[in-house]
């Protein structure tokens, strides 16, 4: 073939080619840009005048009809799959184009004249014709010669054409014989290969008969039956889900939120996994959504009736809590849900409740009193305050005991909430301990691997034999896990993990349904995703709610005192009655804080407030009645009643407080002249036998209401201070001589006021340990106070000696200043100052103990003898042994006889010799 190729006879003419690629050069340069041919070419058109609108079989075999459309043009250059296409259909065409030109370039070479008739690959066939046959018969009969003379032209070109094909195919014939030699025997290799594979085909098939249709029926009938199993347990798991909607229900009825919300998360997490995609249930997700919405609708509501039905039992000794079980399945669900605001609805119906509590309370004794008209007062407060203190105080105390029950059924509620939420963190405690051990060991373990085959239906053949031993749950389990693209992967090893597990799902919901009878332990499903912060939050916020409850309490107990207390009811109390109040008060707000662990300042501030009212009231009482005693006090020795003496025997026996009355006795003990104190006799006053009962009945009040203790010792010092001010006005400053109308203020007078200050000076210290074992450190600084009004008393008592003195003294300097030394002996001088001392010992010896009486008449002779020598001074006697010496010393002997005389003080040591001058 190449040779009958190489000897073709066309010839090659340099010319010929020069002027065929001139001509093409020229071609296309002047071609215009065309667009690719339609594949679905319109019906040609033409002059209307033209004959080509008639019907021509010539054109209309031409025509384009529905089974020329072979390729679709467009469509096939614009297929993404096939890049080439635009390229292949370009080479096709310029393939035509150099064949057109080819054949072109053959009509120059035989000499036949261009007609325009010729086909070009933009000229339909059909065109040619027309045109032919529109300019032969174009001009009608005149131009029918020319029209034959063409034809037979055409005939002639025709012949030509015909003899140069049959010369060309003579020049073939070798090749065109040899390929058909070539034919025939290509057809024998291709009839023996054809039985050699005939043959094999038969040997394979025998092969695959006796030696794999077995093992692969084997492996199709396993496949199959895991495809069964498959089928039925999505079947069982679609009719399970099928019922979700009526079990939903159903536990709804029995309160069963947790269990509820559980089924419906295993629902929903079953439809996204495991039937993701079945139309039936395609409405299923968005209707168990709805669902939950209603559920939390559903537990909010039955929360806030739990809690009104909890808190408005009625408020007896009992404390436990109501429905437990009910109570712990709403929290479970409220915080599976993250509705974290739950206990706000307690807080509110706490509030309601300790309202209700007071009404109700004010409500029943007012309707045990018959004094209380409820047609004519109406309002309850007006009710409340037509209550005497008896019964007012009754009601405080049942209100208070209500209260009490009503915070230790509070404290056991939220108790138990908070358990629930303790629960909750231990278990994402323990998860969290379990997958860092999980992590730990999966590092640690190698996971050994074995040879696969993959099957036409995309399992392995190992799984296959495998999944055939396995429970139904594991085979559902590992065929997901192979054929489910668009599952998280398992790996081979969790296998038995519940996350991988069809029915993980459900032993979820078993396991956060049950609950224990006590609600103490509870197992917590894993789906609870609450961060710890979120817990200890909540469980702060859940006590935080016991500590509003008890401020709740004590803020309504403060209203109903205020309420009470408009008219200046507490203000008229007495001491005895609000020492009962202030006790109730204070055993209510220590019970409340050992209930919930804080103190509550609201009360305890209302009953400051009051106790500073009555500390001031109290004070202000005392104060006065003190000063009415002093202003009618007329400083003489009283006598002491027995109970005074009691009194004051149960202050020495360390118990400083107000006997309680004991009944008449048979036989009445007559009052002591003196009263005793550790064994010394004390002469008093009437005044400050009561004022010692005034500090006692301070030093009760501070027992009674350990808040006012420092008000109580600032209010005690300023009476100290006050009496000895007072009293010291009226003595020393001779005030009595006005308010009482004395005549004289005596010497008995004064030794009677500093003996009735020495008499409290006694008990200052008693009194100042007393505040100080009830005073906090920071506070001792107060009691300074005692220290100053001590050196107050001692100052004053010294001033009393010091005038007793001083009286002496006025009397010793007008008597001595008109002694004169001459007979008779004693002087009227001497029997004079002797009989005033006896007359001082007398008023002063039963009012002050011995040793001060001897102090005393110690500094008086001092003053005596002072007197005596300047007076012998002026007189020039000396001690020289004369006549006048032996008279003074004459007198001298019997003022010293005449006051050692006196009782207590025998041995006095006078040291007389002092009156004479020392000679130089």
């Amino acid at each position: 073939m190449a040779s009958s190729h190489s000897s073709s006879p066309v010839p090659q003419s340099n010319s010929s080619d020069a002027f065929f690629k001139k001509e093409m050069d020229a071609t296309k340069r002047f071609r215009p840009v065309q667009s690719l041919p339609d594949v679905c070419p319109k019906e040609p058109t033409g002059d209307p005048h033209n004959l080509c609108d008639s019907p021509s079989l010539v054109a209309d075999q031409h025509r384009w009809t529905i089974y020329h459309s072979k390729v679709n043009l467009p469509a096939a250059l614009n297929d993404p799959r096939s890049p080439r296409n635009i390229l292949h259909y370009t080479n096709r065409k310029s393939l035509r184009e150099r064949r057109f030109m080819k054949d072109a370039r053959t009509f120059v070479l035989l000499k036949i004249p261009s007609t325009g008739l010729y086909y070009t690959p933009t000229i339909n066939p059909g065109q040619i014709w027309n045109k032919y046959l529109s300019t032969a018969g174009g001009k009608g009969n005149r131009d029918a010669a020319s029209s034959k003379l063409l034809q037979e032209k055409l005939s002639h070109y025709l012949d030509i054409v015909e003899v140069n094909i049959a010369h060309q195919i003579s020049l073939r014939s070798e090749a065109f014989f040899h390929a058909m030699t070539s034919q025939h025997e290509l057809q024998d290799y291709l009839r023996k290969t054809s039985q050699a594979v005939k043959l094999l085909r038969e040997k394979i098939a025998q092969i695959d008969k006796v030696m794999c249709e077995g093992s692969l029926q084997v492996l199709r009938l396993s496949l199959t039956r895991n495809n069964c199993i498959k089928a039925y347990n999505k079947l069982k798991l679609m009719a399970t889900v099928h019922q979700t909607q009526p079990t939903v229900q159903l536990l709804l009825s029995t309160s069963e939120f947790v269990g509820a919300l559980d089924l419906i998360a295993t629902t929903q997490e079953v439809l996204q996994q495991e039937l993701q995609g079945i139309h039936s249930f395609r409405h299923l997700g968005s209707q168990l959504c709805e669902l939950e919405k209603l559920i939390d609708k559903m537990m909010i509501a039955e929360f806030s009736t739990y809690a009104r039905n909890d808190l408005n039992r009625p408020l007896e000794d009992d404390c436990q809590i109501l429905e437990e079980e009910r109570l712990v399945s709403l929290v479970f669900g409220l915080l599976k849900q993250r509705k974290l605001n739950f206990y706000e609805i307690y807080g509110d119906e706490m509030i309601i409740t300790a309202k209700n509590v007071i009404k109700q309370c004010v409500v029943n004794t007012v309707s045990q009193i018959e004094e209380i008209d409820t047609e004519v007062v109406v309002k309850i407060a007006d009710q409340m305050r037509m209550m005497n203190f008896p019964q007012w105080f009754d009601l405080l105390k049942n209100i208070f005991s209500k209260f009490t029950i009503f915070l230790k059924r509070i404290k056991a509620t939220l108790n138990t909430i908070r358990s629930v939420v303790f629960l909750v963190l231990d278990k994402n405690q323990k998860t969290r301990d379990l997958e860092d051990t999980l992590q730990k060991n999966s590092k640690d373990s190698t996971v050994d691997t074995e040879v696969a085959y993959l099957t036409h239906e995309g399992m392995f053949i190992s799984d296959a034999f495998s999944e055939g031993d396995l429970p139904p749950v594991a085979a559902d389990t590992t065929s997901q896990r192979n054929t489910s693209p668009n599952s998280e992967p398992c790996s081979s090893d969790s296998v038995s993990e519940p996350e991988c597990t069809t029915d993980s799902s459900s032993s979820k919901e078993q396991t956060s349904s049950s609950v224990t009878p006590g609600a103490v332990e509870m197992m917590i499903s894993d789906d609870m995703k609450l961060t710890d912060l979120e817990l200890v939050r909540l469980a702060n916020n859940i006590q935080e709610l016991l500590y509003n409850a008890s401020d709740i309490c004590h803020d309504r107990s403060v209203k109903f005192l205020m309420a009470r207390a408009k008219d200046g009811f507490l203000e008229k109390l007495n001491s005895n009655e609000f020492v009962t109040l202030s006790r109730l008060m204070e055993g209510f707000i220590l019970d409340t804080e050992q209930i919930c662990g804080r103190k509550s300042m609201s009360l305890r501030g209302a009953l400051q407030s009051q106790a500073n009212r009555f500390v001031n009231r109290f004070h202000e009482e005392r104060k006065t009645k003190l000063s009415l005693l002093l202003d009618n006090e007329r400083w003489k020795q009283a006598e002491v009643p027995a109970e005074f003496q009691d009194l004051v025997d149960s202050v020495s026996d360390g118990r400083i407080s107000l006997p309680e009355k004991k009944p008449a006795a048979t036989e009445e003990r007559k009052p002591a002249e003196f009263l005793v104190v550790e064994g010394q006799k004390y002469a008093t006053v009437g005044t400050v036998l009561l004022l010692i009962r005034i500090i006692l009945e301070y030093c009760q009040c501070v027992d009674n209401i350990p808040s006012i203790t420092t008000d109580m010792l600032t209010r005690l010092s300023d009476l100290l201070k006050y009496f000895n001010s007072r009293s010291c006005q009226l003595v020393l400053g001779a005030g009595a001589l006005q308010v009482v109308g004395l005549k004289t203020i005596t010497t008995k007078n004064l030794a009677l006021s500093s003996r009735c200050l020495q008499l409290i000076v006694h008990y200052i210290p008693i009194i100042r340990a007393h505040f100080e074992a009830r005073l906090q450190p920071k506070q001792y600084s107060m009691l300074r106070h005692f220290d100053h009004i001590t050196k107050d008393y001692h100052d004053h008592v010294a001033e009393i000696s010091a005038k007793l003195v001083a009286i002496m003294d006025s009397l010793f300097d007008k008597l001595l200043s008109k002694y004169e030394v001459k007979a008779p002996v004693p002087s009227a001088c001497f029997r004079n100052i002797c009989k005033q001392m006896a007359k001082m010992h007398e008023a002063i010896y039963d009012l002050l103990p011995e040793e001060q009486t001897q102090m005393l008449f110690l500094r008086i002779n001092a003053s005596y003898k002072l007197h005596l020598k300047r007076q012998l001074a002026h007189l020039n006697v000396v001690n020289d042994g004369g006549p006048l010496n032996g008279l003074v010393t004459s007198d001298v002997a019997f003022y010293t006889g005449n006051l050692q005389a006196l009782k207590g003080l025998n041995n006095l040591d006078l040291n007389m010799a002092e009156i004479w001058e020392q000679k130089r």
